[in-house]
């Protein structure tokens, strides 16, 4: 039986050789996504246009509410909010695609020499593009609403890297997970949930007392969320020290994830 290699170096090697058809599978994915339709890929940009415009009637003007003590500026709540959700639903899409990555794809399976591996980073790519598409529309906001877009906006790669490195990780893990027990499906809906409502994505974290602050930390997305919020909206620089380690944790779970998908791959045809 054909032994896969689990290394760091091969997982590197595998990247860099199939950039291009990652690339491709990606661009596939997404026109694809929107095939057929009237608008086309304008649809990733409508959706969150139209998403922020509900958030700004019903959060700034029907509820009232307001982001911190300072916040006296109109739609402040809305696109501290949107930002949040934008770090989570790139998050959420690719774990939600996860468990089905290979399994959707089971004539890739009996090909021997597809990279399956590569199936993650697709996925990832994909969500990556649309949680641009947001990214354009959060600046257009702020900048009709505020005047200005805050320079440190031109940082939000250093905080979307390391989300890019574990929604991959996250693929690995599911990807295999979901071949062999099909229930995983089922159960990433509510990770996403818990996701979403155990992160500041409603609510800032200083609301917080510092108990409930530690707790919430072990959520993998509380840290980005508030990283984002920094560099897109309130014109800080982001944690450098906090970033470098958490973007060393992402990696080292990349391989941990990787290194499992390619010891259980072996057995994916005998169950498809």
């Amino acid at each position: 039986m054909y032994s896969h290699s689990i290394s760091p170096a091969s997982l590197l090697r595998s990247t860099w050789k199939n950039r291009e058809l990652t690339w491709q599978l990606a661009r596939k994915d997404v026109i694809g996504r929107y095939k057929g339709s009237l608008f086309g890929l304008a649809w990733s940009y409508i959706s969150p246009l139209f998403m922020l415009g509900i958030y700004t009637l019903f959060f700034t003007e029907v509820f009232h509410a307001r982001w911190g003590v300072g916040d006296t500026g109109k739609g402040v709540y809305a696109t501290a909010l949107f930002a949040g959700l934008i770090i989570h639903t790139m998050f959420a899409e690719c774990i939600s695609r996860g468990s089905q990555l290979v399994t959707d794809n089971a004539n890739y399976v009996t090909k021997v020499i597809f990279p399956l591996e590569i199936l993650p980073w697709v996925s990832s790519l994909t969500s990556l593009y649309h949680a641009l598409a947001s990214l354009v529309i959060l600046a257009a906001f702020a900048l009709i609403f505020n005047g200005h877009v805050a320079w440190t906006f031109l940082l939000f790669p250093v905080v979307f890297l390391p989300l890019l490195l574990i929604a991959s990780a996250a693929g690995w893990l599911l990807a295999s997970l979901g071949v062999y027990v099909r229930d995983v499906g089922q159960m990433t809906s509510m990770i996403v949930l818990a996701l979403l409502y155990t992160s500041p994505v409603f609510f800032p974290m200083q609301n917080l007392s510092p108990r409930v602050q530690s707790l919430m930390h072990y959520n993998p997305l509380t840290f980005l969320i508030v990283q984002a919020r920094e560099v897109l909206l309130w014109g800080h620089l982001p944690d450098w020290s906090g970033l470098a380690v958490y973007t060393a944790g992402a990696l080292f779970a990349c391989w941990l994830s990787y290194a499992w998908f390619q010891r259980t791959r072996a057995g994916f045809i005998d169950v498809l």
